[in-house]
């Protein structure tokens, strides 16, 4: 995570000339003790805060997108003319402030008043009898869907059925920094609680929905308790794969998926000399290098023959794999198990690995049972259109369990990415408010292993060539996935900007394909 650094660059209240702020150009300086973004597009300048409201992104050093920047480090999207966070991940507005020309000089002056600087909408508000809305849900999508039908100026009953015992917090974090050990508990939760109670929305902990009821527009609780709605968020998103094989119910075999799987995890690793790993997925890789940040012994056991190749290819898996055993992480790859004892896990060629702690990350499944029984259409994942509506009118999902039709790869894509997930609970909202906005938005997400940083934008199930540029063990790459002709993803290392840019060019192709 980052923070705001002392301000440098001009003094932007003193002024520029308007000759060093080129069409689309960014220029980066200070006011008022602050880092300013100053920005010229379509003849207007414009100035917002310089620093990502997510974790503190230099957005300096992003991507100039229409009259909006992009946070080099997680994708978040600002307006240049309101400075709210109009993109996921970021939720909170930077600050904005009016700009003055004169005498060929642009002068950052006074901030403007957060209420003056909402984006109009551009589509009709809720109809009428749009008044209560629930969401089945309390991850990345349910939250981001409540947060975004406040501000979109919704005022009927938010209810949030959540089956966690915490309000929604920053999932991503888990297996990493909070994980780790360097990142602090308050930086968890989404939101503080009194977010939710100012803005009236009903998050209801523990509370798991068993039934949902289309036509009498009615979700029924394990507890009992029925609840009407008018629209339907489902956002119930996916549980972690576990093992069938002998001693995988034993204690200190564990899982990451929740706050409280987190919890329970730093708690054994405070006590615990050797972890194995089971699986070399992002989760696992990621709970591996975080494990080892905690001085703890590090074993790896992985079916495949490189760490993440079905997903990066082999020169970008064998760069995870060699990036881990220099930090002492041991691998055992193309290996499965065969059971696991007190401590130790045996191996499918008889082998041992010593571990007083297990870590399963197999992969997981998107909770569908909830939409079957509602009689929802399936097909490996809930089948939703391009407005994330499900085939019941006024029901829609998002996250994990959302299978769309995506523009860019042509295909119906499920995506268990995080800020797909609170993407698309964004454009749910909008689109249960009537909007009837698409989801166009191109699949982003972020893997960290120790100081290094691995970006992807798109879907690449699979591909013909890899093209290479830069160099991966230099930790400067770009590798761009391309299956007949077409590129279909783009892995960056340490190349913030071209992540930006293959995502707006894959954006852009989408649009004008439309």
């Amino acid at each position: 995570m980052g923070g705001e650094s002392k301000p440098t660059g001009p003094d932007l209240k003193a002024g520029i000339p308007l000759s060093d702020l080129a069409e689309g150009k960014m220029v980066v300086g200070q006011a008022d003790g602050e880092t300013v973004l100053m920005a010229r597009i379509g003849g207007e300048v414009l100035a917002i805060g310089a620093t990502c409201t997510h974790y503190g992104g230099p957005l300096g050093e992003g991507l100039l997108v229409g009259d909006t920047v992009r946070c080099p480090w997680h994708h978040a999207c600002f307006s240049l003319r309101t400075g709210e966070a109009v993109r996921a991940p970021a939720f909170s507005p930077v600050s904005c402030w009016r700009v003055e020309e004169s005498g060929g000089r642009a002068y950052v002056r006074e901030r403007l008043d957060p209420g003056e600087r909402r984006l109009t909408p551009t589509q009709p508000p809720a109809k009428a009898e749009t008044a209560r809305i629930v969401i089945v849900g309390g991850g990345a999508a349910g939250f981001a869907a409540a947060e975004m039908l406040r501000r979109e100026g919704f005022a009927g009953g938010i209810t949030m059925l959540s089956e966690d015992d915490a309000a929604p917090y920053d999932r991503p974090n888990l297996s990493k920094d909070y994980l780790a050990g360097t990142a602090p508990e308050e930086w968890i939760p989404l939101r503080p609680d009194e977010f939710y109670r100012e803005n009236g929305i009903d998050v209801i902990l523990g509370a798991a929905a068993i039934d949902i009821e289309p036509k009498a527009r009615q979700v029924r609780a394990a507890d009992g308790r029925a609840f009407s709605f008018d629209k339907l968020l489902i956002a119930t998103g996916a549980e972690p794969v576990r093992l069938n094989l002998p001693g995988a119910d034993l204690s200190h075999v564990r899982v990451l998926r929740s706050l409280r799987d987190n919890r329970d995890l730093i708690a054994r690793a405070k006590k615990a000399r050797r972890v194995a790993v089971i699986g070399a997925s992002f989760i696992g890789l990621e709970v591996a290098a975080a494990l080892r940040q905690r001085e703890l012994a590090v074993d790896v056991i992985a079916p495949e023959q490189r760490p993440m190749e079905r997903v990066l290819g082999a020169e970008l898996g064998q760069f995870i794999r060699n990036l881990h055993e220099a930090h002492g992480v041991r691998f055992h790859l193309g290996h499965g198990v065969k059971s696991i004892e007190a401590q130790r896990v045996v191996l499918d060629d008889g082998s041992a690995v010593d571990a007083d702690l297990v870590v399963v990350g197999i992969g997981v499944r998107p909770r569908l049972a909830l939409a079957e029984r509602a009689g929802l259409k399936i097909d490996r994942g809930i089948l939703v259109n391009e407005y994330l509506e499900t085939s019941a009118p006024g029901i829609f999902a998002a996250g994990d369990v959302a299978r769309w039709p995506d523009p860019i790869s042509g295909e119906r894509l499920r995506i268990e990415h995080w800020v797909v997930a609170e993407r698309q609970g964004q454009t749910a909202a909008r689109n249960m408010l009537g909007h009837a906005e698409r989801f166009a938005h191109a699949p982003f997400f972020w893997s960290q292993h120790y100081d290094i940083a691995i970006d992807y934008v798109g879907h690449a199930e699979r591909w013909d060539k890899i093209e290479i540029d830069g160099d991966i063990t230099g930790h400067d790459a770009t590798l761009r996935f391309r299956q007949d002709g077409r590129t279909l993803a783009v892995a960056t290392i340490f190349r913030g900007r071209e992540s930006l840019a293959a995502e707006a060019a894959m954006e852009a192709s989408a649009k004008g394909r439309s």
